[in-house]
């Protein structure tokens, strides 16, 4: 036996006991060296050099899961819904992206702060911390909206592939051979690569910006006035749109893809400011592409007279524009976005089934290891491609839109468990949720509450007027603020009663703790209170979704 092999064999065996011992880690594959795109570090590397050029090298190998999940956020279904603000109102929407902002990065710092400490799944410690019944609830609302929005990926490949004159079936056929087989190499440095060529793709935006220059000034004050274009007549229509722009800019499969990835990734905690830098990263880069594809739909609209139907309409404006080789390269830049975004929701998906059956569920193994995950990967991929060749142009246009619809709908269900596992100090510890980072995304769950609520009237009732959104809105703002008052003045009261101690969380030690093993947690137990606010909040959503589906299924026989 070699030195070599020798030394792997110890490694082996000393990552084996830390996983069995010290972390409530599941698989043995997520626990090594990480092997980034750009760089590996060794799991032995505690981090000596702390000059500049090691901090580099460190954050290149970090950089990935913030990027991929951010980028992946820019896919087919937000080019329509961006380029359709661009085209209906010009630049005038362009102050909602900058609202985003701090939505997805506390969302998605809680996300990869649950990752790189559990080293759990998302759906995994839903299970774990809350049991079957509310898991089962959080997966099936994942697994649809999942199967739902990779069919709409598709379909953005076929309206890239058609605009460039590429044959339907071909198209889509390589694909979807290219997506699954850029994933099932059994080597995650490999599809990290792949992913972040096609990322680096996404940047394709700038120079068709440049090319198409739509106004600074009014790009500038896009950004900078808040208004709600479009006179009262519109307003109804602006505000769904507004919705629908922040279904496809905060969507649950985000928040299962990149805590798995980041487990998959072996990223643990003493790296969370470097993954932190990666998540800005990546929402700098999600907000330009937002910005610029809004900026091409309001040039595309003053070349293309009409009403909107779908992200072809940019291509074509901006080809009676610029000439055909704009438009081609706007197509091939929704066709990257479209592969990216297939890449993402399918992840997403084997990620959270290998949770739920708890079977191997890595980019690290190859098909032989962990067959399940790769057929769950595999087989969504197929059925979503072969959903897009036999369906007819009608029943797709139904599915993109239902897809924004569910997706508002489901809106705050991902959010609400996201939270209380983020203020479980038995799963976080002392990276648990300060009060400042927990108010805000109560404030935020009870935004996405009544956004949810509205776009679910405006699906059973199209005809939803302005005024009667204004009230949907206006009541949860009284419950929320109802509710935000008993809390205060609960606390308020417990506070001066006698023998009060505060409930500081302890700091420090963060970088070496982990979650311990999930045996010794148990279950979370809620209050009457909580029971019955978790029990409401997936009445509604349950009801919601069966009802927005019931719509989608008549409209689809033309109804």
């Amino acid at each position: 036996m070699t030195t070599a092999m020798l030394n792997t064999d110890v490694r082996e065996l000393r990552q084996t006991s830390q996983l069995n011992q010290n972390s409530a880690v599941l698989d043995d594959a997520h626990v090594g060296d990480i092997k980034g795109a750009f760089g590996t570090i060794a799991l032995d590397d505690h981090g000596a050099g702390r000059g500049l050029s090691a901090k580099l090298k460190t954050l290149l190998a970090i950089v990935g899961p913030g990027l991929i999940v951010m980028v992946g956020d820019n896919d087919a279904g937000a080019f329509a819904t961006y380029g359709q603000a661009g085209h209906d109102y010009g630049t005038r929407l362009l102050w909602t992206l900058l609202l985003l902002v701090p939505v997805l990065y506390v969302n998605q710092e809680m996300v990869l702060r649950l990752g790189a400490v559990t080293g759990v799944g998302h759906a995994r410690l839903i299970f774990e911390r809350f049991g079957r019944f509310w898991g089962a609830f959080s997966v099936i609302d994942l697994f649809i909206l999942n199967a739902l929005t990779l069919v709409t990926e598709f379909i953005g490949i076929t309206l890239a592939t058609g605009y460039l004159g590429l044959p339907k079936v071909p198209s889509v056929l390589m694909a979807a051979l290219v997506i699954v087989a850029a994933a099932m190499t059994g080597s995650f440095q490999r599809f990290e690569r792949i992913a972040l060529a096609l990322c680096a793709g996404s940047l394709l935006l700038v120079p068709i910006s440049i090319m198409a220059h739509p106004g600074a000034g009014a790009m500038a004050h896009g950004f900078t006035t808040p208004v709600l274009p479009g006179g009262s007549g519109h307003l109804t229509a602006v505000m769904l749109l507004v919705i629908g722009i922040v279904g496809t800019t905060v969507a649950p499969w985000q928040l299962f893809f990149q805590q798995s990835y980041v487990i998959d990734k072996r990223i643990t905690p003493r790296f969370m400011k470097y993954e932190k830098a990666d998540l800005c990263l990546g929402i700098a880069v999600v907000v330009a592409g937002a910005a610029a594809t809004i900026g091409l739909g309001a040039v595309a609209a003053a070349h293309l007279p009409g009403p909107f139907t779908d992200a072809r309409d940019v291509a074509r404006g901006l080809s009676a524009y610029g000439g055909r080789v704009l438009g081609d390269l706007f197509a091939v830049a929704l066709l990257d976005a479209s592969i990216i975004g297939a890449f993402a929701v399918s992840l997403s998906t084997a990620y959270a089934m290998g949770d739920c059956l708890k079977i191997n569920h890595s980019l690290h193994r190859g098909v032989k290891q962990a067959k399940g995950f790769y057929a769950v990967y595999a087989g969504i991929i197929a059925l979503a491609a072969t959903i897009v060749l036999v369906a007819s142009d009608h029943v797709q246009g139904v599915l993109t839109v239902g897809v924004q619809a569910l997706a508002g709908v489901l809106l705050p269900s991902a959010s609400v468990y996201l939270l209380l596992l983020c203020t479980d100090k038995a799963v976080l510890g002392p990276w648990a949720n300060g009060r400042r980072t927990t108010a805000f995304t109560s404030a935020v769950i009870a935004v996405l509450v009544a956004l949810s609520l509205v776009l679910t009237g405006s699906v059973l009732k199209p005809d939803i007027t302005a005024g009667q959104i204004e009230a949907i809105l206006g009541a949860c703002a009284a419950v929320a603020l109802a509710i935000g008052a008993g809390v205060g003045i609960k606390a308020l009261m417990a506070r001066r009663a006698p023998g009060y101690v505060a409930d500081v969380v302890d700091r420090s030690r963060r970088d070496d703790w982990r979650t311990p093993p999930l045996g010794r947690l148990g279950q979370a137990q809620f209050s009457r209170t909580r029971r019955v606010a978790l029990a409401v909040l997936r009445a509604y959503l349950a009801v919601a979704t069966i009802l927005v589906v019931v719509k989608l299924v008549t409209m689809m026989f033309g109804h």
